[in-house]
Parts: C-alpha cells; sequence; structure tokens
C-alpha cells in the first residue's frame, strides 16, 4: 500500500489550479452521459437527486434506470431524463433480471453511478456483477450505498472508479470499525479497491495522494445528501473529470451548497433537495 502523502486541504485556489474539462462544442453529448441505477419501490428518490445532481454538476445527458413501478412517476419528476423502468422483485427490490436495454446502456454511457435507492444486498450483488462487465473501456463507475455494501461481499476489479461511502459502509469494505484517522481510512480504502473515494470529506486516490475538504459541516448528515454527492460526482466524470479531480470538486461543491444554505435553515435544517440548487452555483464561482 502507497504511504499516504500529507493532506492537502481543497480550497477554491487548489481547484482554480485543477480546471474541470471544458466542453469543446454547445452539443449535450459534448458534456457526457449520466446513468443512475437504483430506486426501489420505497427509496425512489435516491435517483433522482443524483440525476438531478448529475446535471447541475454540468452532465450532457442523462439517464435514470429505476424499480418499474415507480418509472412513470419518476419521468414526470426529471422530465429532463430517460427512464428505465427494471423488473422488482415481489418486496419491491430491484431485480438482478436485468433487461439487454439497461446493460447496452451501461456499456454506452459516460459514467454509471450504482447504488441510490437500492435496498436488497443479495440482489445488489447480483446487479454490481452483471453491470460492470458491461462498462466499457471509457465508463467511469461511481458506487454508492447498497452497491458499496455488495462490493464489500464480492470484491471485484474496477476500472475508472470513484467510491462514495459513509461510516458504516466504509467499515463494510475494510472489513473492521472504522479508525478515527479518517484520511488513513480513505487511502486504505483508495489502495485496497483502487478507485478514488471520498469519505466524509477526506479524499484519496489509489497512489496515495490525500486531500480535505474542510467546509462541511452536521448539516450533511441528512438523508439523501449521500446521494446528491454520487450524482455530482458522477456528473464531473461524465464531463471528463479524472476520479480524483471529480471527487474533490464534488466534495467541496456538497459541502460548500450546505453552508450556503446554513444562514436560511440552520446548520442541521435544509434538506438534500435543496443542495441541488447551490451546488450549480458553487461550481461556477470556483471556475470563472
Amino acid at each position: 500500500m502507497p504511504t499516504p502523502s500529507e493532506p492537502r486541504v481543497i480550497t477554491p485556489y487548489l481547484l482554480r489550479d485543477w480546471p474541470l474539462p471544458a466542453a469543446i462544442g454547445g452539443d449535450k453529448h459534448d458534456r457526457g452521459t449520466v446513468l443512475v441505477v437504483g430506486g426501489s419501490r420505497n427509496t425512489p428518490g435516491g435517483v433522482l437527486l443524483a440525476g438531478v445532481a448529475a446535471l447541475r454538476a454540468g452532465a450532457g445527458r442523462l439517464q435514470l434506470a429505476v424499480g418499474e413501478s415507480t418509472a412513470t412517476a419518476l419521468s414526470i419528476a426529471v422530465p429532463e431524463a430517460k427512464v428505465l423502468g427494471l423488473p422488482e422483485t415481489a418486496s419491491g427490490s430491484v431485480s438482478a433480471d436485468l433487461p439487454d436495454e439497461l446493460l447496452e446502456l451501461v456499456g454506452q454511457a459516460d459514467a454509471v453511478a450504482l447504488g441510490p435507492g437500492l435496498d436488497n444486498i443479495e440482489e445488489t450483488e447480483k446487479i454490481l456483477a452483471a453491470v460492470l462487465p458491461q462498462a466499457g473501456p471509457d465508463t467511469a463507475m461511481v458506487l454508492d450505498a447498497y452497491a458499496l455494501g455488495a462490493l464489500s461481499r464480492s470484491p471485484a476489479k474496477l476500472g475508472t472508479a470513484v467510491l462514495t461511502p459513509n461510516r458504516t459502509e466504509a467499515g463494510h469494505l475494510l472489513g473492521r470499525d472504522v479508525g478515527p484517522d479518517l484520511a488513513a481510512e480513505t487511502a486504505a480504502l483508495a489502495a485496497r479497491y483502487g478507485a478514488a473515494v471520498t469519505l466524509h470529506g477526506h479524499i484519496a486516490d489509489p497512489a496515495g495522494s490525500v486531500w480535505r475538504e474542510e467546509s462541511g459541516a452536521e448539516g450533511l448528515g441528512t438523508s439523501g445528501s449521500g446521494d446528491v454527492l454520487s450524482g455530482l460526482v458522477a456528473g464531473l466524470l461524465a464531463r471528463g473529470a479524472q476520479p480524483a479531480q471529480a471527487a474533490c470538486w464534488a466534495t467541496y461543491a456538497h459541502a460548500v451548497a450546505g453552508q450556503r444554505l446554513a444562514p436560511r435553515f440552520g446548520r442541521t435544517g435544509y434538506l438534500a433537495r435543496e443542495l441541488l440548487d447551490e451546488v450549480a452555483y458553487t461550481i461556477g464561482t470556483v471556475s470563472l
């Protein structure tokens, strides 16, 4: 395992020296396609939050794959997206009996976010095993929520990828309790899985580089906040950002969006969906 370097604090100055790829033309295809796969009958909102976040991050095209019982409602809620209904189990979880159309979309996407809203670990383990081989050579993967649990149970070779665990999910991935040194734990995850990782404001890549975001506060620990973060990462990857770059920019935008909401709603009173209206402005002001 590479020895982690001293964490670099993420500031607007650091990000401006690490600019996001600019779209060459004015066509939506120039800014990349994001596919979000998740959303059981009881938790379709995770896909909505991740998908809209990807668009707010600048992705050009959005595709959502969600349990078929909620697909129509989601297509109305997010008219900017193509929505594909997926088979469900009797309890409403997304089934691993995936249609060929989904697997084709995986291969064509620039970034795939897998996990938001999934709620059955056995089915998710099979879904992960089916989706990963279909990713194209230039397809970036973002694994979140139950997809991380599935990865911990069945470690798989990842290509270009970012993991977005919380502390519990990080513990599953490490196979032990997470220690107090989150920079070291994030670096350990990155080295173990060969992917960039963002964990509670700490980011690492497999080579041992580490970063720290210091703007986040307790308000980000709210339902759906992680879905927003995973969508931001996916949107930036679709635009052509490298994994650690996407993780750093997304983590910063996520945290500063919370800061911008705090004067209106308090440090712990804002909702994850309200972050969506702040992240594009945050990214835009840093990119100026």
